[in-house]
């Protein structure tokens, strides 16, 4: 293992695939902190704690090691790692479109922060199609999130679309 991870997202909602990149990268770190972003630009669903909730609750028990810990930030991303004192930023990737803007952000980071590495996970093959934005899509129209989100998130997702499981 090799010191402090620090995997960012707006986890609107906390997919299957988010858990996935988490519990594999707990097993290459000492500590992992799961990083959830205001990031109003986004327009999310869910509020900021109501996120860091659904991943306190969905993360217990995935550590393959390292201790995980959820925070919440709404600052520039290399701020928020150096304040949680990570060394690596965690970035999961589910095709190859995702490569291309990871590596730009990937480019900026290391500009801004030269001493903080990206690693970059892909997804399990089951996970690949796993976008939040998929999710919530699906749910709004009325289809069955299930197999993409823990099923506590559930209730909360169709709460705040106003819409009941089918």
């Amino acid at each position: 293992m090799c010191g402090v991870g620090f995997y960012p997202g707006t986890f609107d909602p906390v997919t299957f695939g988010h858990l996935d990149i988490v519990e594999r990268a707990s097993a290459l770190f000492d500590r992992l902190v799961v990083g959830v972003a205001l990031n109003t630009a986004k327009k999310p669903l869910l509020t900021l704690d109501e996120r860091i909730e659904c991943l306190h609750r969905e993360t217990k028990g995935l550590s393959r090691g390292a201790q995980i810990e959820i925070v919440g930030f709404d600052t520039l991303l290399v701020s928020a790692v150096r304040s949680h004192g990570a060394n690596c930023i965690v970035r999961g990737l589910r095709a190859v479109s995702d490569f291309d803007f990871e590596a730009q952000l990937s480019g900026a980071n290391r500009r801004l922060a030269p001493e903080i590495e990206t690693v970059f996970l892909l997804a399990s093959e089951a996970h690949r199609c796993t976008a939040s934005r998929i999710v919530k899509d699906i749910a709004r129209f009325g289809g069955d999130i299930d197999g993409f989100v823990p099923k506590n998130t559930i209730p909360l997702v169709l709460s705040k679309l106003h819409t009941t499981p089918k």
